[in-house]
């Protein structure tokens, strides 16, 4: 992965052209190792040694999305995965990523995936899918 992080050419974009970038990788890596702290940009910008502004501009241009939103999407990833592969509740789920409620979770996810997530799991696992 390595190698192909570094044959990227300068000007792409995307999940691992933003890996590659000092700022944007270490934001990411922070999202990804602790999806349920509470991030914001502050926090964020703070800890990459960018202002607000830069780092947001940074993430629309390699991901085309602001910092909050990719992690919103992040956290939705990692609770679709859990609602698949555990017997947690929804309200461990949510709380474990950051939300300060069921309906704060819940509503977060209708928002993204488009249904509720006790929903979105008995879909599922009334199916067999075991992806999203």
């Amino acid at each position: 992965m390595r190698r192909h992080l570094e044959r990227l050419p300068a000007d792409s974009t995307g999940w691992l052209a933003g890996l590659r970038d000092d700022c944007v990788g270490k934001a990411l890596a922070m999202m990804h190792e602790h999806p349920g702290n509470d991030w914001t940009i502050e926090t964020l910008s703070a800890n990459v040694g960018l202002s607000r502004s830069a780092l947001h501009e940074c993430f629309v241009r390699f991901l085309d999305q602001a910092p909050m939103q990719y992690l919103g999407n992040w956290r939705m990833q990692v609770a679709a995965n859990r609602l698949l592969r555990s017997r947690d509740t929804i309200a461990g789920i949510g709380m474990d990523l950051g939300y300060d409620s069921v309906a704060a979770f819940s509503r977060a996810f209708k928002r993204i995936v488009g249904t509720r997530p006790s929903q979105w799991r008995r879909e599922r696992l009334a199916t067999g899918q075991s992806d999203w």
